[in-house]
């Protein structure tokens, strides 16, 4: 069979990526839009590889109990495949399913990438959570092409689709794209911090450059314009085209399971230890240790984003022991290692180490490092549940056990989700 040829298909199971298990004579179909238990009429779009195939749902001729009119309605699969917009792909599935859905996933991965076997569940970001999982997103990003249609890229392409509504984002956010915003070709990211205003920002396209001479477009001063980011009673400062956790409810759901972890792992924070927050942000995740230890806690954030840096170093201010410094995590480790003192080791073995990794993970370096320095505790935030699984198969190799796993739900309708870990030193594997 080749691109293009229709297929009947009986739909098994979900797969990592937002995409469901089909097989046809003994081959394995991922195709998007289903749902386990559903069969689906589909169109083969890849046959280029001897072990899978991949395809798009046109129709459900056997629909599942837990499909629901997708909730972003131009995704729905009545849209041809190449007009549906990508960021939803989990929308055409009741809510409590999703949550089912992810916990298969992330389940899955544990076990065959990291040898956990767990009962991990991925539970909604909070309770103020809306009962359809709609209007949580904070942050948008839209694309505008060479016309001037502006809107989402079309599920796996790259082609702008331009849409009447966004049903994720907050109502403020929504409103403002449907009031229409002219912007240079490139991406227009929309963002509403605590304050409830709207910034728009444009990120123009950058034009190639022959050689090396030759200006470079001024970035949209809005961009750095600070903002101000609340959890509970905490204010962080950050860049408005700075990083920031999307769902209105998640930087609340993380910090709460950062304590949680903890707890359940009976660890306290000992202000006299030496606390590491890696890949740190603007401090969030530093400010959830730290709250646990008292102003005197000894804390170090570690990004690589200098203005990310500088904020935190604002936002940690309260506590007269921490730090903020700019790096790449693996070289600052490697630092650590050669210069570190012995009673600067012997504070870091008896500390936590939080680390929230990009979506690839921590990777081979930074495990190793973490094995080498030792800390007593890990508390791994996670956004990809296999890059966890596998950095958590390393870890555990190297003495640690994973004593509390928690997931997150904080992509409703889509199939993204956040996982929390904590592992704790059982002393290295004889």
């Amino acid at each position: 069979m080749q691109s293009g040829d229709l297929l009947d298909l009986d739909v098994t199971d979900v797969a990592h990526g937002g995409v469901f298990v089909a097989r046809h004579e003994g081959r394995v179909v991922f195709v998007p839009d289903a749902i386990p238990g559903e069969r689906v009429r589909a169109r083969l779009t890849d046959t280029a590889k001897s072990s899978f195939w991949r395809a798009e749902a046109l129709e459900v001729l056997e629909a599942s109990r837990h499909r629901r009119p997708h909730v972003w309605s131009p995704a729905d699969i009545g849209t041809a495949p190449e007009n549906r917009p990508g960021g939803a792909d989990f929308g055409h599935i009741d809510l409590e399913h999703q949550r089912e859905l992810k916990q298969r996933v992330l389940r899955d991965a544990l076990k065959r990438f990291g040898g956990v076997d767990s009962d991990v569940v991925v539970a909604a970001a909070g309770a103020d959570e809306t009962p359809d999982g709609t209007g949580w997103r904070t942050r948008v990003s839209l694309h505008v092409d060479g016309d001037g249609r502006i809107g989402p890229f079309a599920a796996r392409s790259h082609r702008v689709v331009e849409v009447d509504d966004l049903p994720l984002a907050t109502p403020a956010i929504a409103e403002s794209v449907a009031r229409g915003r002219s912007a240079a070709p490139g991406r227009l990211d929309l963002v509403q911090p605590s304050d409830g205003r709207v910034r728009a920002l444009a990120r123009p396209e950058t034009p190639r450059r022959r050689g090396r001479g030759g200006p470079r477009p001024a970035a949209d001063p809005a961009l750095r314009e600070t903002v101000i980011e609340r959890v509970g009673d905490r204010e962080f400062r950050v860049d408005a085209g700075g990083f920031w956790q999307v769902h209105r409810l998640a930087p609340v759901a993380l910090r709460d399971a950062v304590h949680s972890g903890l707890r359940s792992a009976g660890r306290t924070v000992d202000p006299d230890a030496w606390h590491l927050d890696l890949y740190g942000g603007v401090g969030l995740l530093a400010a959830a240790v730290a709250e646990l230890g008292g102003t005197a806690t000894r804390i170090t954030s570690v990004e690589s984003d200098t203005r990310a840096t500088d904020h935190a170093g604002e936002n940690l201010a309260e506590w007269v022991g921490a730090r903020a410094e700019t790096g790449r995590v693996d070289r600052w480790l490697a630092q650590v290692e050669e210069t570190a003192s012995a009673a600067e080791r012997a504070r870091l073995r008896a500390g936590v180490t939080v680390l929230d990794p990009p979506r690839s993970g921590a990777g081979r370096d930074v495990v190793d490092s973490l094995l080498r320095l030792r800390p007593a505790t890990l508390v791994y935030v996670a956004c990809d549940p296999v890059a966890l699984a596998r950095d958590l198969g390393m870890l555990r190799a190297g003495g640690y056990a994973p004593v509390s796993l928690q997931g997150l739900d904080l992509f409703p309708h889509s199939h993204h989700m956040e996982a929390v870990a904590v592992l704790t030193d059982e002393g290295p594997l004889s």
